[in-house]
């Protein structure tokens, strides 16, 4: 009976036989978005894989807003790592992290996708259906038209007009595609406020860069 109910040596990890005294083993640290995106830029598709796990209910959640269909934002965030793959190149992290380059790709990518719909009447049944979930989806013609603003000048003149928490919150938001209750954890604000600072900073930035 003691022999079967006592585990054998080799049933333990290999750690438990560990000398007394030797060192332990290093814990795996996780690599941060720009080694991974170096990766890809050497040709190693695991720094591809992971930033796929890490990214892509972010860029869902992008092209979801843009694009206003749950289908088509699928399939942009199959093109999109795809694009990150060929195209991981002209990825400068000098400039800004990775995941901030990866949601504005996104945007970007998004716009283009949604103007092409357009162009195909994609929509113009949703719109004419008071009902439809395209209609009642806020703020997506401002998320395009700041998004397609996301590298220039004009949109950074426009949001140092803002108060600090209104450019924290709408910078996390739009340029690295933080939810708002991502956003109120991150700065530990109640979700309340975090709502205040983004409709007040979206009227402050629609007076200025969406002015003709």
């Amino acid at each position: 009976m003691s022999a079967r109910l006592s585990p054998s040596l080799a049933s333990f990890p290999s750690d438990s036989r560990r000398e007394v005294g030797s060192p332990l083993p290093e814990t795996p640290v996780e690599q941060i978005d720009e080694e991974l995106m170096s990766e890809v830029q050497e040709g190693v598709r695991d720094g591809l894989s992971v930033l796929f796990r890490r990214y892509a209910s972010v860029v869902r959640r992008v092209a979801i807003r843009i694009l206003g269909d749950e289908a088509e934002a699928e399939d942009l965030v199959q093109e999109l790592f795809l694009f990150i793959h060929r195209r991981a190149a002209i990825f400068d992290k000098s400039k800004c992290s990775a995941r901030s380059w990866i949601v504005q790709m996104a945007y970007h990518r998004a716009i283009d996708r949604r103007r092409y719909l357009e162009a195909r009447n994609h929509y113009h049944a949703a719109e004419c259906d008071p009902e439809s979930k395209l209609a009642t989806i806020g703020d997506n013609s401002l998320d395009r038209s700041i998004a397609s603003a996301l590298d220039g000048r004009r949109l950074e003149r426009a949001l140092a007009t803002l108060t600090r928490d209104q450019q924290q919150t709408l910078r996390l938001y739009f340029y690295d595609g933080y939810t708002l209750q991502e956003i109120a954890e991150r700065l530990g604000q109640s979700i309340g406020n975090v709502r205040h600072h983004y409709y007040r900073g979206l009227d402050g930035l629609r007076k200025q860069v969406l002015r003709r």
